[in-house]
């Protein structure tokens, strides 16, 4: 389970814990939990009543004491904590980092400032998105990023069989995987005056996808302004030993008002915000143009390529994408992956690929592809939910408008 289902399974648990015993629940629930791996917060989550699911192959909470809605809700009040440890880390140095890395993403690396990042994507030689990314350029020999957790051993096994064959022509190029790190991403309108609590560093002048190391709560750690909930806040990669020292002092210095939040209300955040889910919405054969991200393919890259399945990706820059990422929003019972959308006349045009309820907008939300032709913004659309169809209308990207820090 990728992602998938995140919000359904939290609502099911949700039910059960006010049905049944929760030992019940807990067996079938939690008996794999031997064979999960547990991040450094595993007992502080359930200590802190998160109940823990198997996601990407990890023992992770996906809600706490409070309901997916009042999560969701509160992280856009006031903020939330999440623990994404389960995310893989990776830093790739020397003189030849940036040229390595551009063989297999598609932004511009080379032009990015020291200390500043974006998304991305590794694509494959079919123009494919193998996963997205935030990459970091820490100095011009020094690249941080951030892959998905599971898309851990296929993006790691993937990078390694190009850097020996960049380093067997005599390239500079060598990595290291942080796996003695943790990642905590702290989100929404309370999480910078709540961190500058616990740090000297004065985060008004570190924007949107900025990057520092710094000591926070007296850790050496890696702050990047960013996250996946389209609201302000940071992800702070700090040692493991002192991450739930950490996570502590957060909740503290915010009076309560931050709250510990799992993966359903991630998931929800996500999808009002407009953004991709690996697995779901992005795959190994959907293109980043189809998927709606050519802005991330840098200008430079468009004209000269020099990427994995560049040949085909600027074919469909210049031609167009045959299907493309839209919105939906709907009425009747929220869509789920895999519904069919048919147009007015009950052609099938496309599918659902994430949905949902919006917890802040009271309404049912979508992402799904349709042919080209029946993406514009105000289109209408029939969706299938059990068989049986419901008004839908194509809506622009994202549902809840994104409130990131940038300069003014």
């Amino acid at each position: 389970m990728r992602g998938e289902g995140l919000w359904q399974l939290g609502q099911s648990i949700t039910r059960r814990l006010a049905q049944v015993d929760k030992m019940v629940v807990g067996r079938r629930y939690f008996a794999s939990e031997a064979e999960l791996k547990k991040t450094v917060l595993y007992d502080f989550h359930v200590a802190n009543g998160g109940k823990m699911v198997p996601f990407a192959g990890w023992s992770m909470p996906i809600q706490y004491k409070d309901s997916i809605m009042e999560s969701t809700v509160n992280c856009r009040q006031n903020g939330s904590i999440f623990d994404v440890s389960h995310m893989c880390g990776f830093s790739l140095k020397g003189k030849d980092c940036i040229p390595f890395l551009e063989k297999l993403v598609i932004a511009d690396v080379a032009a990015l400032a020291p200390g500043t990042g974006t998304l991305t994507v590794f694509t494959n030689e079919k123009g494919g998105a193998i996963d997205d990314s935030v990459i970091t350029k820490v100095q011009n020999d020094h690249m941080y990023i951030v892959v998905n957790a599971g898309c851990r051993d296929k993006d790691l096994a993937h990078i390694e069989e190009h850097m020996k064959a960049f380093k067997a022509k005599g390239g500079d190029v060598s990595w290291h995987i942080h796996d003695e790190r943790s990642l905590l991403a702290l989100q929404g309108p309370l999480s910078a005056s709540v961190l500058q609590h616990l740090t000297k560093d004065d985060l008004s002048k570190l924007y949107f996808g900025e990057f520092r190391i710094t000591d926070i709560n007296g850790a050496h750690c890696f702050i990047t302004r960013t996250g996946y909930t389209g609201e302000d806040g940071f992800e702070i990669s700090v040692p493991s030993e002192n991450a739930v020292d950490l996570a502590k002092a957060i909740l503290e210095k915010s009076e309560g008002k931050i709250r510990l939040t799992g993966l359903g209300a991630r998931d929800s955040l996500r999808l009002e915000a407009g953004l991709c889910l690996y697995g779901n919405d992005m795959e190994q054969h959907i293109t980043p143009v189809e998927a709606g991200l050519s802005w991330a393919i840098g200008k430079r890259r468009k004209a000269e390529g020099g990427f994995l399945g560049a040949e085909v990706i600027l074919k469909q820059l210049a031609e167009g994408p045959k299907i493309r990422l839209v919105g939906f929003t709907s009425t009747g019972p929220p869509p789920r992956s895999h519904s069919e959308i048919q147009d007015e006349k009950g052609t099938n045009i496309g599918e659902i690929t994430s949905g949902g309820f919006s917890p802040c907008l009271k309404k049912n939300i979508a992402m799904g592809y349709v042919k080209s032709g029946s993406h514009k913004a105000g289109t209408k659309a029939k969706i299938l939910v059990r068989g049986k169809a419901y008004d839908g209308v194509v809506t622009k990207k994202p549902f809840v408008p994104t409130k990131y820090y940038k300069p003014s």
